[in-house]
């Protein structure tokens, strides 16, 4: 697990928010602080495809992809007035997982990794980063954990987004 505090937070947002740049992650979770709180549980709710031609061509993902939700995040958010705090986490799509622990010649089965997760948490003066991997059994090894900090924090430099390790 590596903390990350983000130094440049205008440009951080609009990588977030207005760009491309996560579209990679899908999104469990956002919590949004503004006159009143959203939560938006990001879980594909299947019973709403029921029957219909999407459901039958593919299996749906547990949570939506963050292209989809991104929109209406910064609808919440967006404004005069600065949010009082946001929480999202965003898990990195099960395929790019996989490439990840390939890339890395890693000797976990990627079957056993459930996700590689990032927490982005802003208290209403800074926001931190802080990755996370959950797995489906124990696992002795680490290598995992800690190829996914690293990844993280290649994407971020690779994106041009500022940080400073906590």
């Amino acid at each position: 697990m590596t903390a990350l505090q983000i130094t440049a937070m205008k440009d951080f947002m609009n990588r977030l928010l207005l760009s491309d740049s996560f579209d990679m992650f899908l999104l469990e979770e956002a919590v949004i602080g503004m006159a009143s709180t959203y939560t938006i549980d990001g879980r594909v709710n299947k019973d709403f495809y029921a029957g219909s031609p999407d459901a039958a061509e593919a299996p749906l993902p547990e949570f939506r992809p963050w292209s989809e939700m991104r929109g209406l995040c910064f609808d919440l958010i967006k404004g005069r007035r600065t949010p009082l705090f946001f929480r999202f986490t965003l898990q990195l799509m099960p395929c790019r997982a996989a490439e990840l622990l390939a890339r890395e010649n890693c000797g976990t089965d990627p079957e056993q990794i459930k996700t590689f997760a990032v927490n982005i948490r802003y208290d209403g003066t800074k926001a931190v980063l802080t990755t996370a991997t959950a797995y489906h059994s124990f696992l002795l090894s680490r290598e995992p954990d800690a190829i996914w900090d690293q990844a993280l924090t290649r994407f971020l430099d690779r994106a041009g987004i500022a940080y400073e390790v906590l």
